[in-house]
């Protein structure tokens, strides 16, 4: 499968990085690291989903992020010179992902440049949807939430280029992500069903157009209204 590699800059940086890269494969629900291990390596998906999470002292489970192709994890160890993994990541379906040394990724942000600058715009637009999902969780119905969150993950598997995705997920991940109850996620997906927004057929598939100009109207359209109580 082709991925973009957008944020790697040229084809000589390309190949220089490719070079330097360690290339592994996953297979589903298998761990990556977990919270609190020793941090001295940087990925990158190739293919397939990842799922980033924290666990409380008393073992509840929140899952922060699902990222899939021509996304970064594990960046956080640049922050310190004693790094540890702040959350555990775990594949969500089989994964090919390239594995950088810690020293490699610090060189060439050091040494500026292309890859620096690329890789600088690529952690602001991360920070950003972090602020967008916290602004989600806050300002938007639950209903909205999950609309919002089917969403995003339509681009998981693809990188966004067909309009119906399928997305291997879970009603009890969807509630824990968006902070709501099972049943109320369960109450809102046959609602989103009945409405053509989703359907079931080898998996979840959205129907992403529909999804995202329902949730550009300036006013919630009904579909959003919710009567579950």
């Amino acid at each position: 499968m082709k991925t973009h590699l957008t944020v790697f800059g040229s084809s000589d940086k390309l190949a220089q990085l490719m070079g330097q890269a360690s290339r592994v494969a996953y297979g589903k629900n298998q761990r990556i690291f977990a919270q609190g291990e020793s941090a001295s390596d940087i990925f990158y998906i190739r293919e397939g989903a990842i799922k980033l999470s924290v666990i409380s002292a008393e073992g509840k489970e929140a899952v922060v992020a699902l990222l899939g192709p021509d996304n970064f994890f594990g960046e956080v160890c640049l922050l310190t010179s004693h790094p540890r993994r702040v959350v555990t990541a775990t594949a969500m379906t089989k994964c090919a992902v390239l594995r950088f040394e810690l020293r490699v990724i610090s060189s060439l942000l050091r040494d500026g440049g292309e890859f620096r600058e690329t890789f600088l715009r690529y952690l602001l637009a991360r920070n950003q949807r972090v602020e967008e999902d916290l602004a989600d969780q806050i300002l938007n119905s639950s209903e909205k939430r999950l609309a919002r969150l089917l969403l995003r993950l339509s681009h998981l598997e693809n990188g966004g280029r067909v309009a119906a995705a399928t997305v291997n997920i879970t009603q009890e991940l969807l509630a824990q992500m968006i902070g709501a109850t099972r049943p109320r996620v369960s109450y809102f997906m046959n609602k989103f069903k009945k409405q053509g927004l989703i359907e079931y057929r080898k998996g979840l598939k959205v129907n992403r157009p529909l999804l995202a100009a329902l949730l550009n109207e300036q006013e919630a359209p009904e579909f959003l209204e919710s009567s579950y109580q």
